[in-house]
């Protein structure tokens, strides 16, 4: 089933930012650095503790976090984005082409280590992140 969660973004300070939500929220909350990652390699030294992805989940709720932001860095209206984990690739390529009608896409949907993934800014300026994680084997 289609999910819709939370995705804050941060400057450097993620892994900050989600322990204090986790001591608020209670819960489980996974962190994975860039260096702890496939695409470790690829990223400066300065980027290898930034939090590449995080998810803090506790009963019903998912809110998820990363200090990877585009060059503009975190700006108000750019730090939080609505994030569909979707079901089935078909889904995610068509929720995608729906979404993006009259906005602007900044991540055309790409196969990544993780599975297939990207984002766009509606017509209304609601930022949008799509994933459909690849089947577990």
């Amino acid at each position: 089933m289609t999910q819709i969660s939370a995705y804050l973004h941060f400057n450097g300070n993620c892994r900050e930012a989600m322990t204090f939500y986790q001591g608020c929220l209670g819960g489980k909350l996974a962190l994975q650095t860039v260096g702890e990652s496939p695409m470790a390699a690829r990223m400066p030294a300065e980027a290898q503790k930034q939090i590449l992805h995080a998810a803090l989940t506790s009963g019903g709720i998912t809110l998820m976090a990363s200090d990877m932001i585009g060059q503009e860095g975190v700006t108000k209206g750019n730090n939080i984005s609505l994030s569909l984990v979707c079901s089935s690739r078909e889904e995610i390529e068509s929720l995608f082409s729906k979404l993006s009608a009259g906005g602007k896409v900044s991540h055309p949907l790409k196969e990544e280590f993780f599975g297939t993934h990207g984002n766009l800014t509606d017509k209304y300026g609601i930022n949008w992140m799509f994933t459909y994680e690849k089947p577990k084997a």
